[in-house]
């Protein structure tokens, strides 16, 4: 499989970053100019409102509603973290490290919030969930600070393993590995992609975890609450750090700064690499040139198509996200029925894991697959969709299909749902339904004409005009152009442009210069 990555940025509006296997886009992710609560900020907090009926707080972490922390997400080592900040900010600790701070009890999973945090407490926060709609931010005070092959768990000892390492012995290997070179106090969540690595590159990167640790404490003695006092890296590079490989080709970059950042990085975490990355010059747009902003207009929308004729239907409410698939003009084994709709299923449900990961559809997901009745053929959709879904980063929940054909996924949500307009606004009529008189278009089109010749004196003048209108004006033995001729006597020179709607038109002059008017 081939990946790249093209990251387009414009100014004053952020970064889009096109994430393509073998040419198909398959994540799109935006990071807006100035976002400041992206998934992995840590933030000094201040508690603003105890709910004892929710088992939760709102935080004030500086957006413009208070964050949601919910009891659940306190983590168990809360008083841990609250005893470091309060010794922290009263300047009585003086290590960078946890090595000599006594850890508190882990706090009861059935308790109240009500005995852990109190009003205008100071806390630490890390943002779990990026606002979305008219909510603020969800938090976590469980801090983690992630690496590229390890995640550093503060007030922790365990040592966790991505479930995706199948082996045994790698398992083991890996967590002696990571045991032996880790700092007390401290937790380690073993990455998928430490697979197979050695003890020098989870070392360097369980350092250059300490190393943000230390940084966090040393601005935590200052910080005034709602200050960042930990950012999370750019979302390109994030990303790079969660997916790279040495599947990608290529990663092209439209903007000078963020290409020295990008290499940069890449340099630090995999060099051998460091040559895939490109700076873009040329003047068509980036998403243009690598065929990425059409895909984008054929995959977002309501209606998406199959390559075999079938389509879906995504609607978007407020509680969940319904995907209808249809057959179509499908008639691939028309004789046989189930067959056939097995086939579109398959096919629909490659689609759909692609859907989710390219709108980056989160919550509650159903699906109405084409009713088949046969429950092997129930059973190997719900396999294949399982495989299709595998690569997906964000955690996820497939059920079978129930008695109704229906399926339902409940999938991870973080950040709010990519969203782009395919629909554009009409030219013609600007959006309104209605556009000027046809009967005075030609009038219209004299009337500058007449300013452009006697007024301004223009030579060499040409008319630019949809196809319908260039044919009415040229035909004829005395044709309206004639006309003109006899009238200004200067040959206006009429141009189709299918492009155009049909009332548009245009002037240029000798020079190939649009004459404003």
């Amino acid at each position: 499989m081939v990946k790249e990555l093209i990251i387009d940025s414009v100014p004053d509006k952020g970064v889009t970053i096109a994430l393509l296997q073998d040419k198909q886009l398959v994540e799109l992710n935006k990071e807006q100019a100035g976002n400041n609560y992206a998934v992995g900020d840590i933030y000094l907090g201040r508690v603003k409102k105890i709910m004892p009926g929710l088992n939760a707080a709102f935080v004030d972490v500086g957006y413009d509603k208070d964050a949601f922390l919910h009891y659940l997400d306190l983590g168990p080592q809360v008083q841990s973290l609250i005893k470091l900040t309060r010794v922290v900010k009263n300047g009585s600790y003086q290590e960078k490290l946890l090595n000599s701070l006594k850890l508190e009890k882990d706090i009861d999973k059935a308790g109240k919030i009500s005995d852990i945090l109190s009003r205008n407490m100071l806390l630490p926060v890390q943002i779990a969930k990026e606002p979305i709609s008219t909510k603020g931010p969800r938090l976590s005070s469980d801090l983690s600070i992630a690496g590229r092959f390890v995640v550093l768990v503060p007030f922790s000892s365990a040592v966790s393993i991505s479930k995706k390492i199948k082996g045994s012995s790698e398992r083991n290997r890996l967590k002696k590995i990571v045991e032996s070179i880790k700092p007390a106090n401290f937790g380690v969540i073993i990455r998928t992609v430490s697979e197979g690595k050695g003890v020098d590159e989870l070392q360097k990167d369980l350092l250059d975890l300490i190393s943000k640790w230390e940084l966090f404490t040393k601005r935590l003695k200052t910080a005034e609450p709602p200050q960042k006092v930990l950012g999370e890296m750019d979302r390109a590079s994030t990303i790079l750090r969660d997916i790279l490989t040495d599947e990608f080709t290529h990663i092209y970059v439209n903007d000078q700064d963020i290409y020295e950042e990008v290499k940069s990085y890449i340099q630090e975490i995999s060099p051998d690499l460091e040559k895939i990355v490109k700076l873009y010059k040329h003047k068509e747009p980036i998403f243009d040139h690598y065929g990425v902003e059409k895909q984008i207009k054929a995959s977002f929308g309501k209606t998406v198509n199959l390559q075999g004729g079938a389509y879906l239907v995504i609607e978007h409410t407020e509680a969940l996200h319904v995907i209808d698939v249809n057959s179509g003009n499908r008639i691939a084994n028309k004789e046989n029925q189930e067959d056939n709709a097995l086939l579109v299923n398959k096919e629909a449900a490659k689609e759909i894991a692609r859907q989710l990961r390219l709108r980056d559809m989160g919550g509650i997901v159903v699906i109405d697959f084409i009713d088949m009745h046969k429950p092997n053929n129930r059973k190997e959709l719900y396999g294949f969709l399982k495989e299709c879904m595998a690569s997906d980063r964000a955690r996820h929940t497939i059920l079978p299909p129930s008695k109704f054909g229906l399926v339902q996924i409940t999938r991870q949500r973080v950040r709010p749902e990519m969203s782009v307009v395919t629909n554009e606004k009409c030219p013609a009529c600007d959006g309104t339904g209605e556009i000027r008189s046809s009967i005075v278009l030609l009038d219209d089109i004299e009337n500058n004409l007449s300013f452009i010749l006697l007024e301004q004196n223009e030579k060499g003048v040409t008319l630019c005009v949809h196809p319908y209108i260039a044919a009415y004006i040229t035909s004829g033995i005395i044709s309206r152009r004639l006309k003109w001729f006899f009238k200004y006597v200067k040959w206006i020179k009429v141009k189709e442009v299918s492009s155009y709607h049909l009332t548009e038109f245009h002037f240029f002059n000798s020079k190939d210069e649009e004459i404003k008017l």
